[in-house]
């Protein structure tokens, strides 16, 4: 099953494998009910017209985004290659708990070809390509979408204490093209891809896999919900394996796509504010 979230004339509709849902259903609904009975109900409901309209990102204002870090061996060496307190990095990858950080809710949210940012107090500012969880109230994987957890890599190097100022801002964050639900154990092995183009060049390439996340998914999730509740669900980015080299920084015009098993989300880079 595959959900979309479409501009319309009529504002914001969902859509179900490329047809319209009744204008009553949101994702909220979705998300509170078990994971067992969510294909029924999506199933049940009726469907109208072919979806039109710009992609929205594939959540509601209100949804919650959070993030997990150093969940890759690639990304605990860059992080310790940015850092003045490298240990930190190490000890975060080894730890029984893992790093998990708020980045974003819904309305700030970029989806698929919708501008993303860099800082304009940043110099260095990477893409990061993440399989993104969909998280239900109960704190079930009940599908994934791509994700793009773009971060100001020398403003969290300077100290670890600035990473929600490297993590969290306007343009940071982008989620699309829908949200593919339904079985998600495939989810432990899937590949992950990134390009950045500049001036219709290819600057930058990468791959990985899912399988080289140190910690099952369904621990990450765990932790998460440990002490918080999620009544209307949550997405959660679990970590990226692929890192530019320290001479690439994205610059305004840079298109990054990032494709993850079979969806591919795309932003533009934006001009500094």
């Amino acid at each position: 099953m595959f959900l979309t979230r479409h501009q319309t004339l009529q504002g914001p509709r969902w859509a179900l494998d490329g047809r319209f849902l009744p204008t009553t259903f949101t994702l909220d609904q979705g998300l509170q009910l078990p994971k067992a009975a969510l294909d029924g109900f999506l199933r049940s409901l009726s469907t109208g017209d072919a979806a039109s309209g710009p992609l929205l990102p594939p959540l509601e204002p209100t949804h919650e985004v959070w993030a997990a870090g150093v969940t890759y061996l690639r990304s605990r060496e860059a992080r310790e290659a940015e850092s003045a307190v490298k240990d930190v990095y190490a000890m975060v990858y080894d730890a029984p708990r893992p790093e998990l950080f708020w980045k974003s809710l819904g309305w700030r949210v970029a989806g698929h070809q919708m501008p993303i940012r860099v800082r304009a107090d940043s110099r260095w500012n990477v893409p990061e390509p993440e399989l993104t969880l969909v998280v239900n109230a109960a704190r079930e994987i009940v599908g994934f979408c791509v994700g793009n957890d773009v971060s100001s890599r020398d403003i969290e190097g300077e100290n670890p204490l600035y990473l929600p100022q490297a993590k969290v801002y306007d343009g940071s964050c982008a989620l699309g093209p829908g949200l593919q639900l339904g079985k998600t154990e495939h989810l432990k092995d899937l590949a992950v891809e990134i390009t950045i183009a500049r001036g219709g060049r290819q600057v930058f390439q990468g791959a990985t896999r899912t399988s080289q996340i140190k910690r099952p998914l369904e621990e990450l999730t765990r932790y998460l919900g440990q002490e918080l509740e999620f009544p209307r669900g949550a997405f959660l980015m679990t970590g990226t394996g692929i890192v530019p080299p320290p001479e690439f920084s994205m610059t305004a015009g840079d298109v990054v796509a990032i494709t993850i098993g079979g969806m591919t989300l795309e932003n533009a880079v934006a001009g500094r504010a």
